[in-house]
């Protein structure tokens, strides 16, 4: 009999994250002054036991046993062949796709956020400050600061909060309290409406609002909290590839293709990373991390230093970038409309290590779709782009005869995303897709910063 869904007990659970920063060589991130960011120049946004993790290049890192007994509401997540999907694609491959949907905010962002208010709370701090796109990061976010006695504010970009007003309620059931951004609660929020006062909003200006709510309280217990891009929030993620090399392990399968959505990267590098680690040391396979066409980072955009946020509040990271001025079509994919990529992602891409691919909206919908039609599971706008490469590499399989193994991470459900889909059903969803002009319009914003080394790992 096929197998159908491999299970891992909570004994089996991994016990350590697994750091890349150990595997490559990394441009560090600078300050105004053009030098390298040093530790205690992060002081005043993040605690120093998260600034730690942040900087280290040990391969592994010990998980804490407060972080694990709330990790396993959950954890371990399932792994599930997609027996169904398979079919109706008429492949020969074999799909398997971890499903971080299983957690009680929905997806895969409570692997970090449980992580980080835990070592804000052990460091004394007393409330996070946030943003978020579609609302996930900010649920999750909220959930983990409930479960340690954190206050959480979240900045919640504004598209997304007008499309998605049941993240909202989640976050406030939690405890948390969202607000629209731009707001006009910080400098950075009066700034964008005074520019553009019907602007959509964005991930870079929602980063600068949360970053000046942090840094402005005089209390010094406020620290702000990010849900994608710096290195321990990728780290924290790595146990969904940890994971799944042991329910794969089980079953005598191994990846010949690994996928995931990419928006800042942190649902990518935690299905991938570990199987990067893998192709560093010679395993022959392809990872994609897939984005969406109308805001292409890695596929069209340059690997330069960029401040992650509007108000330009972050260091220099060296990225790739579409410009931290950069404000995306307002399409149904909130968790994927930021400018930047994360930098060990972005590395990998330099490296070719990585290969990214971009989707269309329909096309992402349509796989959606397919999938909650065969295998009974609606995903999130975010996670259809990752199953619309899925579809395509299962198509490839045929056309080879190839009998590959597909890997891709269910990076979250789509129960609160159903106002995307209805206008799908109503064919009032477009394609978007930046212009040449767009393009180079927005790469302005970083012509003058200095460039990074084009370094290798291997």
């Amino acid at each position: 009999m096929e197998v159908r869904k491999v299970l891992l007990s909570e004994d089996e659970m991994p016990r350590q994250w697994y750091n890349i920063l150990a595997d490559i060589k990394m441009n560090p991130p600078l300050g105004p002054d053009g030098q390298p960011v040093k530790p205690e120049m992060l002081a005043p946004v993040f605690p120093m036991n998260l600034i730690e993790q942040e900087v280290s290049t040990e391969r592994w890192i010990d998980i804490p046993e407060g972080i694990l007994q709330i990790l396993k509401i959950w954890r371990p997540s399932p792994l599930v062949r997609a027996l169904f999907l398979e079919k109706a694609l008429d492949t020969p491959a074999r799909i398997y796709y971890k499903n971080e949907g299983v957690s009680p905010p929905g997806s895969h962002k409570p692997n970090t956020a449980v992580a980080q208010a835990y070592y804000n709370k052990e460091f004394g701090i007393k409330k996070i400050t946030t943003e978020t796109g579609a609302g996930q990061w900010g649920s999750a976010l909220s959930f983990a600061c409930c479960q340690f006695g954190i206050e959480c504010k979240v900045f919640m970009v504004r598209v997304s909060f007008d499309q998605k007003p049941y993240r909202k309620s989640m976050m406030e059931a939690w405890g948390g309290h969202c607000v629209a951004s731009p707001s006009t609660e910080t400098e950075a929020g009066r700034q964008a409406l005074a520019k553009d006062p019907e602007t959509p909003g964005s991930l870079g200006i929602a980063i600068s609002e949360a970053i000046e709510a942090a840094v402005s309280d005089k209390s010094g217990t406020t620290r702000y909290s990010l849900g994608s891009v710096l290195n321990h929030v990728l780290l924290h993620q790595t146990i969904i590839g940890l994971e799944a090399k042991k329910q794969l392990e089980k079953i005598g399968e191994y990846p010949d293709v690994v996928i995931g959505c990419a928006g800042g990267g942190s649902n990518f590098a935690g299905l991938a990373f570990p199987f990067v680690l893998d192709k560093i040391n010679g395993r022959d396979l392809e990872i994609y991390p897939v984005e969406p066409a109308a805001c292409p980072t890695m596929t069209r955009a340059p690997f330069v230093y960029d401040h992650g946020d509007t108000a330009r509040y972050t260091p220099l990271l060296p990225m790739h970038s579409l410009g931290h001025a950069f404000v995306p079509p307002p399409f149904h994919a909130g968790g994927l409309r930021y400018h930047g990529m994360a930098p060990t992602v972005s590395q990998l891409v330099t490296e070719g290590i990585i290969s990214p691919k971009a989707v269309r909206q329909l096309e992402a919908y349509k796989a959606g779709v397919q999938f909650a039609r065969t295998e009974g599971v609606i995903p999130a706008p975010e996670t259809t782009h990752a199953l619309a490469y899925v579809a395509q590499e299962a198509r490839k399989a045929k056309e080879e005869g190839r009998e590959k193994v597909i890997l891709v991470n269910f990076s979250g459900h789509g129960l609160l995303d159903f106002a995307g889909y209805d206008k799908y059903f109503s064919g009032k969803l477009d394609n978007y897709a930046l212009s040449d002009e767009q393009l180079a319009e927005a790469e302005s914003a970083f012509a003058d910063f200095p460039k990074p080394q084009h370094l290798k790992s291997r």
